[in-house]
């Protein structure tokens, strides 16, 4: 019998898939109107709601969400409120994953290479032709000469890969385009942790963070930005933010005070408030730590960090030096973080460890308000923490590409060749694989170099699971089930992983004894389940299986993670010197669109359309540039095309005068410039758009191939450029009003023609 959406939904309330139903979550009256019985299909006329608790594929950080679904339709994402990491809150990237499900362009099947590499021409083909010409190129090369590149994974996926590529012999390498490199290892060589741990913002009462923009784009912003609400309001007293970083961003401007640093400063910025507290507040620090931390020297140890010179490299007056550490050391919950582009110019290690330190000089490890350290994953095999290749690695890589020794390469769910800098070299090597195998959903710059393409399902058709990275400090395991039935023939890519491991046989197949995806996360679930332990027990699987995945996942508060017994680390005596690669006036400061991200989010309108929280810019590329120096200096108006060199190329953007940027700095939006993710036309008919090509810049091709040292991370922070005026002028798309604080008239500051008309 053909299986109906109704018939989906149906067994999903049997509990094939388990539906989860929370108080508040009838359906409204209205929507009985809205969706009409009489426009639906026939089959399709019963009414029933259903929510559904799944992992969040948008974020990558593990978090639960619930789906609404009515007749087999998803038509509506929220946060599970009875998940641990977010607790019923979700982003604007968590709702948008309705446009990737029901997204126009989404690769519908699997398809073969029917031209040149690049060009785009592909034919059609059958899964089992697909699967069977995946296993020949794998069985006739050497397994050495095989990379496997995906996201970052964890749990039972990343379980699957790591076993997968140990037994054929091939290599598995994980991308993230803002990779945390550098933060991993300033957390490892800090705390000894090799998880990152949770900042317990909600509970602390002093928050000082350098650089990491945790409202909007860093790490895990739902869970953090929750946590925040708590921090402000959910006490007896209002907690103190201060943010330390060279650009005014969301967390910034939330900020009670923000403290304007040069460019890889931040680390001397740590260490004079480190050399005040030493001297002139002994009384309220950890004295053993402090004595480890100098070696036994007290302030002596850092006196060439006193806050008279640290201010004259790094900006920042030596009186909020002191002001800082003297509000650490009076408040008894301080807590300090560190990343985003304090961790991303060359001596950003440097940076972190400077930065981290300071929570031991506070004594606020290991404590409720500070430092809380992830437990290691409730399962041995499954991990808990994803090894994500630095940049070091993918040159590496693309060494080994143009040498020879490597010789295909399999894809899944990143698309290096858009945020690589262009130094890396990596979009050339591609060209020279024998073979390149693509799992994607979507069509984009990587993509279109593939042989073969065997499309992937998205999140919300396909069963996995996740361990959330950086963790809630306890144990979390979060399910992931499909909500609907597959819109396109695409295929899980775990599913596709066992079907090649079966085709591949001997020892590959035996790595991998699963049927499906569903029977592996199943079979994490029995291990979960032997632990008779956490928010799920039941002497029955399918009891607990079911409850499970009503819930949205699995996790113990009482499972802590421990503090690690590793020594303590010295602190540097002198500084590391920033270094910036291009000649130009300019320090050009990159940040992920709060929007789109890195780019991953481009192909989706509502991320596209989303205001930036500070400009309210949407879907334009933009260089915000200090509004004094652009009027009197560089007669630069709003929306002039301004041209960026930097030491990877050139690129274009929209003036924005932005009074919080320094006069030595510019600041552009990442994610932008796609060729070929998210080409399909939205608007009406007198007014197309393309939602993802054609659509700005790209400003990662800008910048320089530096590596932050110590890490060997890219340091996408350590670029010098130059500006100038092309000529071109179009109107920028904000929601911003025109009125500054300073506002003298409507002409003066918000051009309402061409700057040639006035």
């Amino acid at each position: 019998m053909k299986t109906t959406r109704r018939s989906f939904l149906k067994w999903s309330g049997a509990g094939a898939l388990g539906a989860v139903v929370f108080a508040g979550c009838t359906i409204p009256e209205r929507e009985l109107l809205v969706q009409s019985p009489a426009q639906l299909p026939e089959d399709l006329v019963s009414g029933l709601e259903g929510w559904y608790a799944t992992s969040c594929g948008q974020c990558g950080a593990g978090e639960g969400v619930i789906v609404r679904v009515i007749e087999g339709r998803a038509l509506k994402i929220e946060g599970n409120p009875d998940h641990p990491v977010n607790r019923g809150k979700s982003s604007a990237r968590c709702q948008a994953g309705l446009q990737a499900l029901y997204n126009p362009v989404r690769l519908r099947g699997p398809m073969k290479l029917a031209g040149a590499r690049g060009s785009g021409q592909y034919q059609e083909i059958s899964w089992q032709d697909a699967l069977t010409e995946v296993a020949d190129i794998l069985k006739g090369q050497d397994p050495k000469a095989v990379v496997l590149i995906t996201e970052p994974l964890r749990g039972t996926l990343g379980m699957m890969v790591s076993k997968l590529m140990a037994a054929y012999g091939g290599q598995h390498m994980a991308y993230e385009a803002l990779e945390q490199t550098a933060l991993r290892v300033a957390v490892k060589d800090v705390f000894g942790a090799e998880q990152l741990p949770d900042f317990d913002i909600e509970h602390a009462d002093y928050l000082l963070s350098f650089g990491a923009d945790f409202l909007s784009t860093w790490l895990n912003p739902v869970h953090y930005s929750r946590d925040y609400g708590q921090f402000r309001q959910g006490g007896e007293t209002r907690g103190t933010l201060v943010q330390v970083e060279n650009r005014m961003s969301m967390t910034a401007a939330n900020a009670d005070k923000w403290v304007h640093v040069k460019p890889g400063r931040e680390g001397e910025v740590a260490l004079g408030i480190a050399y005040t507290l030493l001297t002139a507040h002994e009384g309220e620090i950890d004295k053993a730590a402090a004595n480890t931390l100098t070696d036994g020297r007290g302030a002596v140890a850092l006196e060439a960090f006193n806050p008279e010179a640290v201010s004259q490299t790094s900006g920042v007056p030596a009186d909020t030096i002191r002001e800082i550490a003297r509000a650490l050391a009076e408040h008894s919950r301080p807590l300090v973080i560190g990343g985003g582009s304090a961790g991303s110019t060359t001596n950003g290690l440097f940076n972190l460890m400077a930065i981290y330190s300071l929570d031991l000089l506070l004594g606020n490890v290991g404590k409720e308000g500070g430092v809380l350290f992830n437990p290691p994953s409730p399962v041995a095999d499954l991990p808990a923490a994803a090894k994500v290749a630095s940049f070091e690695g993918w040159q590496g890589l693309t060494a080994k590409i143009n040498e020879g020794s490597v010789r295909v390469a399999l894809v899944h769910g990143v698309n290096p060749v858009h945020g690589l800098p262009p130094s890396a070299g990596f979009a050339e090597a591609l060209g020279k694989l024998d073979k390149m195998i693509s799992f994607s959903t979507f069509m984009d710059e990587t993509t279109v170099q593939a042989d073969l393409i065997l499309p992937d399902l998205t999140y919300l058709e396909s069963w996995g699971d996740d361990i959330p990275e950086p963790g809630a400090g306890h144990q979390v395991v979060t399910f992931q089930q499909p909500v609907v039935k597959p819109f396109a023939d695409g295929k899980a890519f775990g599913d596709s992983l066992l079907d090649v491991s079966r085709r591949l046989g001997g020892q590959v197949s035996a790595a991998l004894p699963w049927g499906n995806m569903k029977d592996a996360v199943r079979a994490t679930a029995q291990k979960l389940q032997s632990l008779n332990r956490g928010s799920v027990q039941s002497a029955s699987f399918e009891a607990f299986w079911n409850t499970a995945l009503q819930r949205g996942g699995w996790w113990d508060v009482n499972a802590k993670g421990a503090r690690p017994s590793a020594g303590l680390p010295r602190l540097p005596v002198a500084t590391i010197e920033p270094s910036f690669e291009g000649q130009g006036d300019y320090y050009l400061a990159p940040f992920a669109s709060h929007g789109i991200g890195d780019g991953k989010g481009a192909n989706l309108p509502w991320l596209q359309a989303i205001p930036d929280p500070l400009t309210t810019v949407t879907w334009h590329t933009w260089v915000e540039i200090n509004r004094k120096k652009a009027k009197e200096e560089l007669d630069i108006k709003e929306g002039d095309e301004i041209e960026i060199t930097g030491p990877g190329g050139t690129i274009r953007a929209l003036a924005y005068l932005h009074p919080g940027v320094s006069p030595d700095t510019i600041c552009i939006p990442m994610g932008q410039g796609h060729t070929h993710y998210g080409d399909y036309v939205i608007g009406p008919d007198l007014y197309p758009n393309k939602v993802g090509v054609e659509r700005g810049d790209n400003v990662f091709a800008a910048l320089a191939g530096a590596k932050v040292d110590g890490a060997g991370a890219w340091a996408w922070a350590a670029s010098r450029v130059s500006i100038r005026k092309t000529g071109n002028w179009s109107r920028v798309a904000r929601f911003e009003g025109p009125v500054f604080a300073d506002f003298h008239g409507v002409e003066e500051f918000w051009p309402i023609r061409p700057p040639e008309a006035e």
